[in-house]
């Protein structure tokens, strides 16, 4: 599962080649997702990842800074058996792990009790895209992760700094297409369920966590054998990704995860 923080739904379309010549050869299926509310980063990872709205799981602020109170993808995985990943920011391990983030012990986790198994996790918004997709990697040949999740902040970063209409902005967007383009043929070659989206996308000002569509409407690419791979009109909600991701690892989604259908995909 990658997250490409805050990649706006247009973005992603007009620079992404790569994931949009999947589309076009049919290797990958393709929505338009409407994020949640609010388009704020952290609120966002836990509808990701718990499928619950902010009302309900309390995560309403870049500023709330505690553990999660629901059962997130991680904590199911593990509770079935499986080994679980993240190469992501912070708020990541902050949310699922240990809260506040200590940047000197908490940067790389190895400990089998916990959510996220394996994890390495950065802490500065411009850390690279090319080193978090490395640690990645290092994460699924080293463990072998059945659910693995991957959140670079490059896109976001550079939003904030140029805005969503820039050079910049566009610029890191093709970046990323082009790490994925290296990477995802192999992942598809082992047969891996694989998941592109974001949490929320950008505006021209900067900034995020509005109702506007450049805000709101983010991408998602799933190559699955379970999904019928083509160009989907309708509109999914954010809150189906979590369950959809449970089904996809054959684990029951949590009592708080609404199961949302999500066009063309194929129960077993």
């Amino acid at each position: 599962m990658v997250v490409l923080d805050g990649l706006q739904f247009k973005t992603a379309v007009s620079s992404m080649g790569y994931m949009n010549h999947l589309v076009e050869k049919s290797k990958s299926s393709f929505y338009k997702v409407q994020s949640e509310l609010p388009s704020l980063s952290r609120p966002l990872y836990e509808v990701l990842l718990t499928g619950t709205p902010c009302y309900a799981n309390g995560i309403t602020s870049n500023q709330t800074v505690r553990l999660s109170k629901e059962e997130s993808i991680f904590h199911l995985a593990v509770n079935k058996g499986y080994t679980t990943a993240s190469a992501s920011y912070y708020w990541v391990s902050e949310l699922y792990n240990r809260a506040p983030f200590n940047i000197y012990e908490d940067r790389e986790q190895h400990d089998e009790r916990m959510p996220i198994q394996h994890g390495k996790f950065y802490f500065d918004d411009a850390y690279p895209n090319s080193h978090l997709f490395a640690d990645a990697e290092y994460l699924r040949k080293t463990f072998n992760p059945d659910f693995l999740y991957i959140h670079p902040m490059g896109i976001d970063d550079a939003g904030h700094k140029f805005g969503s209409d820039s050079k910049e902005y566009r610029t890191m967007v093709l970046q990323a297409d082009d790490i994925l383009s290296l990477l995802m043929p192999s992942w598809i070659e082992m047969g891996y369920e694989i998941i592109v989206t974001s949490d929320h996308g950008m505006n021209v000002d900067g900034s995020h966590g509005g109702t506007g569509s450049d805000e709101r409407e983010v991408p998602l690419f799933i190559i699955s054998n379970r999904i019928e791979p083509k160009i989907y009109d309708e509109i999914v909600p954010q809150l189906s990704i979590a369950p959809l991701v449970c089904r996809l690892l054959n684990i029951e989604p949590s009592s708080q995860m609404r199961t949302i259908a999500v066009p063309g995909f194929m129960e077993i």
